[in-house]
């Protein structure tokens, strides 16, 4: 058989077919190679050699905002490691932060697929788990309008009846009568559950247009479930990790994360049920009420409405969440390091007793009067850095920082922790030092203030961060506006915090008297 080949299946084959079979083969190389050369371009980030299964866990220890700094003195601003499973890529130092979250913001724009963040909220998460797009864009939009609504610039053509600025000074007022309730009964005594009361009123009160007192039980109980949701953020889901857990009988420890989730969701369904049931467009009450408001019959080019009622819902909680827990940690904080240095809260109250006096109580308009007290504020956000990581990001396309390539849908941990004890950016930045923040007239240096990492950067930043730091000043400087705070006698305090999404100072009792 001239020109044949007998295959053992007995199938016959051309010298032709052989050629072009040939040829494929060699084009086939050819593009092999060429991509081979392109990648030669694609350096991924450094880091640590991980182990089998657990990748680089061992090396995370209890505080992991610690290990990824020192890792970062190694491998740099952009490195990966890997968490079982799951590649993550961490970033460190402000240029780069910027260049990722400002410059190149889109690219880092969204959010990994955590199990974590799965159960939130399926996808209706602003915060946590909506994917970046067109319908995220507005999402934000529409919230930080509803936000907007209750600020004072907005109050002269508001309906609203529940303003930001009257509800927060009203509730620091109330923490100021608490605090003196507590030391009559008490002596010393932990600030946190006056501080817990009264921050959490201020949300619920923007956020379902009530308040509640610091004993009731319904308000007891939707204080611990968000604590424990946020406990469990805190703490790491092994499913986040090892994906493959997902799909295996529930953990206790995930049982009961999705437990206290849900009832948190039953709780804000009920709130915004009702709401939805007596709304009224003339009376704003709160800021669902203003969320339904942008909504309520209008459709985005006639097809769907503009929020559905679970995104209704779970905006509610993305509020809810930040507008409790980060500024609860910040006041505790402010607090130890106010008792841990007196000097420091005779300056401010030397700075109130100037620019307010004793006739009248602190309003938002005295907030750019009051330098050293703003100097105050950040420096503990610097210090203390109570957010250590934002929110995880997730790369939205491939992409290229610091010349290291990151493929899409890669995790990504924004390091604050670092950045805000950088030596290259603060002079001796483990002392607590708020006239960093001062240039030599005594006025802030706002330079050096954008620098501060704990509310995020670029397209998910926290949308309440403004609100955030008008609630801490106000809080702060009513309190010692009426009140002198100190260290309980025998106690010994401590800087140091266990790890968490929010870092909070170990507990601690102050005493306090009447300033004269």
């Amino acid at each position: 058989m001239t020109a044949k080949k007998i295959l053992s299946e007995g199938a016959f084959i051309s010298i032709s077919d052989v050629t072009v079979a040939l040829c494929a083969v060699l084009v086939i190389l050819v593009v092999l190679k060429s991509r081979k050369r392109e990648r030669k371009d694609l350096i991924p980030p450094p880091g640590p050699t991980p182990w089998l299964v657990i990748g680089n866990m061992l090396q995370m220890g209890d505080k992991p905002h610690i290990s990824l700094t020192l890792m970062r003195e190694k491998y740099g601003d952009v490195f990966q490691v890997k968490l079982g499973s799951l590649l993550v890529v961490v970033l460190s130092g402000i240029d780069t932060v910027k260049q990722a979250l400002v410059r190149q913001g889109e690219s880092f724009a969204g959010r990994p697929d955590l199990y974590t963040f799965s159960a939130v909220a399926d996808g209706t998460s602003m915060t946590f788990s909506e994917k970046y797009g067109e319908g995220w864009i507005l999402h934000k939009k529409i919230c930080k309008t509803a936000l907007r609504t209750f600020s004072q610039t907005e109050a002269k053509n508001s309906t609203c009846s529940c303003l930001l600025e009257e509800q927060i000074c009203s509730e620091a007022s109330e923490v100021v009568d608490l605090f003196m309730e507590f030391s009559r009964k008490e002596g010393c005594f932990d600030p946190a559950v006056p501080i817990i009361s009264s921050v959490a009123n201020v949300v619920c009160a923007l956020c379902f247009g009530k308040r509640y007192d610091y004993n009731d039980k319904e308000f007891l109980t939707l204080v611990q479930i968000n604590n424990e949701v946020l406990k469990g953020f805190a703490t790491g889901n092994v499913a986040d990790f090892f994906p493959v857990l997902r799909y295996l009988p529930t953990s206790p420890a995930i049982k009961t994360l999705v437990q206290y989730i849900k009832r948190m969701n039953s709780f804000m369904e009920r709130n915004i049920e009702e709401h939805l049931n007596t709304f009224d467009k003339n009376c704003i009450r709160d800021i669902t009420d203003a969320l339904i408001a942008k909504c309520e019959g209008r459709h985005d080019e006639g097809k769907k409405a503009l929020l559905s009622n679970k995104q209704i819902v779970h905006t509610v909680i993305d509020i809810f969440g930040a507008g409790f827990d980060t500024i609860i940690a910040g006041l505790q904080w402010s607090l130890l390091y106010l008792i841990q240095f007196p000097d420091t809260q005779a300056k401010i109250q030397q700075e109130i007793d100037d620019k307010i006096g004793s006739c009248r109580l602190p309003r938002f308009e005295d907030k750019p009067l009051m330098p050293y007290t703003e100097a105050f504020i950040y420096e503990v956000f610097r210090h203390a850095s109570y957010v250590p990581f934002t929110i995880p990001h997730c790369t939205t396309a491939d992409t290229t920082l610091n010349g290291y390539f990151i493929p899409k849908d890669t995790c990504v941990f924004i390091n604050q922790y670092q950045i805000n004890h950088d030596v290259d950016l603060w002079n001796d930045p483990n002392s607590f030092d708020p006239e960093r923040f001062l240039d030599e007239s005594g006025q802030l240096n706002k330079d050096l203030m954008e620098k501060v990492m704990i509310f995020g950067l670029g397209k998910r930043r926290c949308v309440g961060d403004v609100f955030a730091r008008f609630e801490m000043f106000i809080f702060l400087t009513t309190l010692l506006h009426r009140l002198k705070i100190e260290n309980a006698s025998g106690q010994t305090l401590s800087l140091s915090a266990d790890y968490g999404l929010t870092m909070k100072p170990k507990p601690y009792k102050v005493t306090i008297s009447q300033r004269l």
